[in-house]
């Protein structure tokens, strides 16, 4: 059964456009997850934790046979390989991958809740999700479209066409 799933990805440290289309690269070579788009490259100011420089980030929409916390261990081999460490909350990151859906299923399990307990409230989030399915719903919170309009979108800055991921063929 193929699951739906909103992944987030952002990077603060290094050539973070690159350690960007790494993640696409190595979400797409996992044999059991199959990409359906990447969103617009967005320019991000830090939200909490210590000071820091901007991120970049985007949102993947994929499918997958894999439960949750087997999609889960994917991405934190991914993020491993890009030598992320978990070492400041909110800190500096080379690669910092979040499920942000799946499926349709709200569980507040403290290893893994779903939705991510924080999406609702991040423009670094919503609006590149908006900007790649403008239908898009968040399960328990309502349309992301209605979400983004309340949120503070200020630091959060489109990159032009010439910084953009691409999907592997």
């Amino acid at each position: 059964m193929q699951t739906k799933v909103v992944l987030s990805i952002g990077s603060n440290v290094g050539d973070s456009l690159a350690t960007l289309q790494g993640a696409v690269d190595g979400l797409s070579e996992h044999p059991e997850v199959h990409l359906l788009g990447v969103s617009p490259v967005y320019e991000t100011d830090p939200v909490g934790g210590p000071v820091q420089d901007a991120y970049l980030n985007a949102i993947v929409l994929a499918q997958t046979t894999l439960t949750a916390r087997e999609l889960l261990a994917a991405i934190h081999a991914i993020e491993a390989a890009w030598r992320r460490t978990r070492q400041v909350r909110w800190g500096p990151r080379t690669l910092d991958i979040d499920i942000i859906t799946f499926g349709a299923i709200v569980d507040d399990d403290p290893n893994l809740t779903l939705p991510h307990p924080r999406a609702a409230e991040r423009a670094f989030v919503l609006v590149p999700w908006l900007d790649l399915d403008a239908s898009a719903t968040l399960p328990g919170f309502g349309a992301i479209a209605g979400l983004s309009l309340v949120r503070d979108v200020l630091g959060v800055r489109r990159l032009g066409p010439d910084r953009c991921l691409r999907l592997p063929m």
